[in-house]
């Protein structure tokens, strides 16, 4: 059975895991590198995309991370996770460093701080059926992307209206928004999809 871990050191670790049962793959937490090399992909979840970091390097996750995501390994990270899937980061720490993988320049905290949370329907490519609930919390955006990423969706009206929120480069996709506070599955369905193929 696909097994897909969701980076258990900050964040709706659990949401997740329940999105994706739902989705129907097994879902497990990685804390370890141990866990790490036992899953087909992984989420990386929303929280405060600085401390995520610390937590990579005290945990020693951050470089067999990195040399996993370059050999294949899908991932999908939901707004501090799309941050961390970068390859460029504005409004970042002097010493925070990224996973990298997604030709992309990602704002952070680009909607404003927790007062600034709202909720929009979403479309977006890939994921069939009507519009899609997403949820921003102080969320980032993607300010650019280059040649191999694909934008899959926008933010249609608002003060924000164009500005970029889904993005996916091969086996790694990424979302400003969180989906698993939602209860629709369809951004995780569309994850396991990616993950199915690449295996």
């Amino acid at each position: 059975m696909t097994t897909i871990g969701v980076l258990a050191l900050q964040g709706d670790v659990r949401e997740h895991q329940r999105a994706l049962e739902s989705a129907g793959v097994r879902s497990v937490p990685v804390r370890r590198r141990s866990e790490l090399e036992q899953v087909d992909g992984l989420v990386i979840p929303g929280g405060e995309s600085t401390t995520i970091d610390k937590l990579l390097g005290i945990f020693e996750l951050r470089d067999p991370l990195r040399a996993m995501l370059r050999e294949g390994l899908p991932a999908y990270g939901s707004c501090a996770g799309m941050i961390l899937l970068a390859d460029r980061v504005l409004d970042g720490t002097s010493d925070q460093q990224t996973l990298g993988g997604i030709d992309m320049t990602v704002r952070r905290n680009a909607f404003g701080r927790q007062v600034d949370s709202f909720e929009t329907d979403l479309t977006i490519t890939g994921v069939e059926g009507p519009a899609m609930p997403a949820v921003f919390i102080r969320a980032p955006w993607v300010e650019s992307v280059g040649e191999k990423a694909e934008v899959l969706a926008t933010v249609s009206s608002g003060p924000a209206a164009g500005r970029i929120v889904a993005v996916r480069q091969g086996f790694l996709l990424a979302t400003s928004f969180h989906p698993e506070i939602t209860g629709d599955p369809r951004v995780h369905e569309l994850f396991v999809s990616i993950v199915r193929k690449e295996r």
